[in-house]
Parts: C-alpha cells; structure tokens; sequence
C-alpha cells in the first residue's frame, strides 16, 4: 500500500478520534480506513492505538510515530504537487483497468479521443476480467460492469451496460424458438463463469424470472462467448454494444424480447477523492461526458 497515504490515514484518526469520523473527513469507507491503521501498524511492527468503545488514545509507541508522521506529511506537503491545468498542459500517466469487452466497444474509441485533447497525456491500458486490486496493482482507475460495487472504493456511475438473449441462426435451425426463459433450461447456453453462477434474471411488466441455464462451454470473458455464439454453439446473454452490429446484420438472432434482462451498471472505481490528481479527474470527467453524449456509444446502446 502506499505509505504516505497510510500515513495521512493515521493523522487524521488521531486529530479525528475514531476511524469512523476519519472516513467521512478523506471520504473513505471505514475498511479501507481500518486497512491502512493495520498497514501503518505492521510496518511500525507495534499496537499505535488503544482502542475502547468510546476512544481511541495514542500508545506510548504511537505518539513517537505519531511525531514521525507529521514531520513525513509535512515535508510531502512541502513537495510541489501538480495544479489544475489545461488540457495542452496537463501532462502524466493513467492506469486505467478493463474488460476486454468494454475496452473493445467503447474505450478503444474513448481514449483516442481523449488523448487528441489532451496531447501531453498517457494513458497505460490493462485489459483483465479479473476484478484487480487497484492499490497493489498500481490502477489509477478500472472500469466495472457489475451490480456488485466494493464498499472500500469509490464508484462513478458512467452508463448502463444492457444485455441481449441471443444465438445464431445456424444454431436455431430445427429447434423450437424458446418463448419464455423457462424454455432455456432445456438449450445448449454459453455462461459467463462471474455472472449469476449460470442464473439469469429477467422482468416483464414488472415480474421478476430467474431460470437456471447450463451448456457445455463457460468462459469469464464476453468476447470469448460472443464468438463462439456467431459460431452456432449456443445461446448466450451478451452486452448488447457487443452484438449490436451482428443483430443489425442478421448474424445472431435476439431471443424472448419481451423479456429484459438485468441491467448492469458502468462504473469509473477509484480509491479516494481526497487529494486527487488532475490527471486522474480529467480522465473520469471525460469518461462521465463521452458515455453520456458519444454518438458511437449511443448507437451501441439497446433501443428501450
């Protein structure tokens, strides 16, 4: 973890008096809070606070590196940190984490556009289904499609990613269409090994239905699925900006229409807003106003 957040961390539960007020002052959770007074307390290898249910106090140990800390953070402070800029010059890196399916419809358009406004910026991809951890990792932002946020991490909302039942036409040949999602338990489906656990969820005027779906082919990235559904090997339930140009084109066929199934949210997740870098809040804020206005990703959205 990084150490001198860790140590900011630790003042501000001392100068606070519990974990609980020092989350809402840098607007973080309380775990992630915990977190850090954990990391600050291995690495000084001792207890720093005595914790009982009505105050915290410094042990003698603590108030020694409690000194330590404030002289770290004041000579940090001192350190001249980059100021809001325009966009020719604002400079520096952003690690940003995706899908490959997100990366593939969306910011692979997004961040072109992003960096011809803002030449002297990078930006340093990691394309994983894999939920990283964003401080180990070093991820300054990873992009989630999930309903399932983590209470440690901070979360914009981007869009709505809407999904599609689907399958080829080579496929559905000599098969009965199914009508309703009952009809999927007895089809061949291709699951996404993360959503649902092979259980997919759907509303129609209002009621909830929920079948479990099985098949002989599970993977943990959409693409993967998407291509093997063009191939006749089943029905899948697919991001709709993935397939949109196969059902424009004939290519797959959406099935039970008249059953949505459930939305997932786009996030932009990150660690803290407190002290965060312009580079870091140039990116979300374009981020924020391309999903919202980008005519490519809005042809790629599900006609409601």
């Amino acid at each position: 973890m990084d150490r001198l957040k860790a140590v900011q961390v630790f003042i501000t539960i001392v100068e606070q008096g519990s974990l609980s007020s020092a989350a809402d002052k840098l607007d973080m959770s309380r775990a992630m809070v915990t977190r850090y007074l954990s990391e600050m307390e291995q690495w000084a290898g001792v207890r720093l606070l005595n914790r009982t249910t009505r105050r915290l106090s410094l042990t003698s140990a603590g108030e020694g590196v409690y000194q330590q800390s404030l002289q770290l953070n004041a000579l940090s402070q001192a350190v001249p940190v980059q100021q809001k800029h325009d966009a020719k010059e604002l400079s520096g890196l952003v690690r940003i984490s995706c899908s490959q399916s997100i990366a593939q419809s969306a910011l692979s358009v997004a961040i072109p556009e992003f960096l011809q406004r803002y030449p002297n910026m990078a930006i340093d991809m990691q394309i994983s289904n894999k939920s990283v951890n964003l401080i180990e990792e070093r991820i300054d932002l990873a992009i989630r499609i999930t309903n399932q946020l983590e209470p440690n991490l901070i979360a914009r909302p981007l869009s709505t990613c809407h999904s599609v039942i689907c399958a080829a036409p080579a496929f559905l040949k000599d098969k009965k269409i199914p009508t309703k999602p009952e009809d999927l338990e007895l089809l061949e489906c291709l699951t996404y090994s993360f959503f649902g656990r092979s259980l997919w969820n759907f509303e129609k005027e209002g009621e909830k239905h929920t079948v479990l779906v099985d098949g002989r082919l599970s993977a943990n990235e959409s693409v993967v699925l998407a291509e093997a559904t063009l191939n006749g090997m089943g029905i899948a339930m697919q991001p709709y900006y993935s397939v949109a140009k196969y059902l424009a084109t004939g290519q797959l066929v959406q099935l039970l229409p008249d059953y949505t199934p459930m939305p997932l949210g786009i996030y932009g997740v990150y660690t803290s807003r407190q002290n965060m870098p312009t580079t870091l809040r140039a990116v979300i804020d374009f981020l924020a106003d391309w999903f919202t206005h980008s005519a490519h990703w809005q042809s790629l959205m599900q006609q409601r």
